[in-house]
């Protein structure tokens, strides 16, 4: 197994120029290559349609494909044989997002500004929603979750899954599964750039819908990015990001689990520790020891490598100050006093309080 490397080291204060703008850069359309594909694909699949897609599966998925839609019956048989504990694990999660979700929607609006006008805002659900559940390197059903149930909760009419096929032409059992328990309304076995395409242009099997979300990866990401014209999309994120605050006080060896599993999507993943009370030596380490048990350790540690870094501070006030400047998609305070730092918080995707609300769990 390859060393255990980190990009960025020593103190924030010792950041080059070109290290910051190195930080800086995480943006999801910077290779052109990855441009030009992403284009050829999407241009082949509103002119080719389904023949499209079926050619597409056989380039990158290796699956020759009898139809593109996956029957219910299938999603159905996927639930029944899921094992035990991980469909608990999914029916918890579910509920978990369904609560959460149906706490957050909105309600409509009015008021009245001076007598006899009224301004109103009715929050009227999308007719049909794309969601899109990777399925390459890793497999995601949490994604299948969070996209479909909120749809769901807002009264979305019609909701549909793309992922990828294996080599036998069927998405990975577990994602049938979670789209059975999340209410999806029909299943594609349609991945990458191409099922970005077809939700946004439609085809004569895939229909086309109002908002595309989920998770993807650099080609995917940079398909939602050119069909935005087109069709609403939830954001351009790019690849999984975590910023740790972390003091003496924490758990060490938590804090570099929480690292490992976001390090663990993408060799693109952005992982960042600013290490109070000296603890950066400590916290390698742990990250050192953690990683040879990773069944992903290739993956984490070219992430590491190339977007990783434990970096020291001088104190907790510059420890927020970059955070606020790095704005990371996930930021976990693991210090004694987290709640104290929240309100200095402001720019952050989702902050995770303490240890125990863990970044992993809440993805």
């Amino acid at each position: 197994m390859s060393t255990l490397a980190l990009r960025f080291v020593g103190t924030i204060g010792d950041l080059s120029a070109a290290d910051r703008a190195a930080l800086r850069d995480r943006g999801t359309s910077s290779d052109q290559a990855v441009r030009d594909a992403t284009a050829a694909i999407l241009a082949q699949v509103r002119l080719g349609g389904d023949a499209a897609l079926h050619a597409l599966a056989a380039q990158f998925d290796g699956a020759t494909l009898t139809q593109l839609e996956v029957p219910r019956d299938q999603w159905t048989c996927a639930l029944a044989s899921l094992e035990p504990a991980l469909r608990a694990a999914l029916v918890r999660a579910a509920v978990n997002i369904r609560t959460v979700h149906e706490a957050f929607r909105p309600a409509e609006v009015i008021v009245e500004p001076e007598p006899g006008i009224r301004v109103g805002r009715r929050p009227d659900p999308l007719g049909r929603v794309g969601v899109y559940a990777p399925g390459g390197r890793a497999v995601y059903p949490s994604s299948v979750l969070m996209g479909a149930i909120p749809a769901k909760v807002a009264g979305v009419g019609d909701v549909v899954l793309c992922t990828p096929p294996d080599a036998s032409g069927q998405p990975t059992p577990v994602v049938l599964a979670a789209a059975a328990l999340a209410g999806v309304d029909r299943v594609f076995a349609v991945g990458g750039a191409g099922a970005i395409a077809a939700m946004a242009y439609g085809t004569n099997s895939v229909p086309r819908v109002d908002r595309i979300v989920g998770p993807g990866n650099a080609w995917v990401a940079e398909a939602k990015l050119q069909v935005s014209g087109v069709v609403a999309i939830d954001s351009p994120a790019g690849p999984s990001e975590l910023l740790v605050i972390v003091d003496s006080s924490a758990d060490l060896d938590l804090v570099a689990r929480e690292m490992l599993a976001q390090a663990e999507h993408d060799p693109a993943a952005a992982v960042l520790a600013i290490a109070l009370d000296d603890i950066g030596p400590a916290l390698a380490a742990r990250l050192r020891a953690a990683v040879a048990q990773e069944p992903r350790a290739a993956i984490i540690l070219e992430a590491l490598a190339n977007r990783g870094g434990i970096l020291a501070a001088a104190s907790i006030a510059e420890a927020i100050a970059f955070a606020n400047e790095w704005a990371a998609e996930h930021l976990l305070v693991a210090t004694r006093t987290p709640g104290a730092i929240l309100p200095a918080v402001r720019n952050a995707g989702a902050v995770f309080v303490g240890t125990s609300s863990s970044v992993a769990f809440g993805d």
